[in-house]
């Protein structure tokens, strides 16, 4: 399981925000980016970069899984697992009743 981030929302918000806003006084977007990452107290440039490219790919003007669809992913995958779990129990449940009836223990106790 993914640790939460040390960064609310807002702030994540808000850095991706100045970046587009900086972008214009530096050369490289990388630069830009290392400018507001050190404005803000951000760790390292790179998560910034992340959060950048993870808006791109949520506004569509990047391909990419968008952070809806990981979501809806991860739910998926979580409860795949959990009806398999179900079918698992219910698969050696019925075997178990299935071997009772044969060797006749189960028929009313005669």
């Amino acid at each position: 399981m993914a640790r939460p981030s040390p960064y609310p929302l807002e702030l994540r918000r808000r850095a991706v925000r100045m970046v587009t806003e900086v972008r214009p006084d530096h050369d490289t977007e990388w630069a830009a980016m290392k400018a507001v990452a050190s404005k803000l107290g951000i760790g390292t440039t790179e998560t910034l970069r992340k959060w950048v490219r993870q808006d791109q790919i949520d506004a569509g003007t990047r391909p990419g899984t968008t952070t809806e669809e990981s979501a809806e992913l991860k739910r998926l995958k979580k409860e795949n697992a959990e009806l398999k779990r179900a079918n698992e129990i219910l698969k050696a449940a019925a075997s178990f009743f299935a071997s009772m009836t044969v060797s006749g223990t189960l028929a009313y106790g005669w």
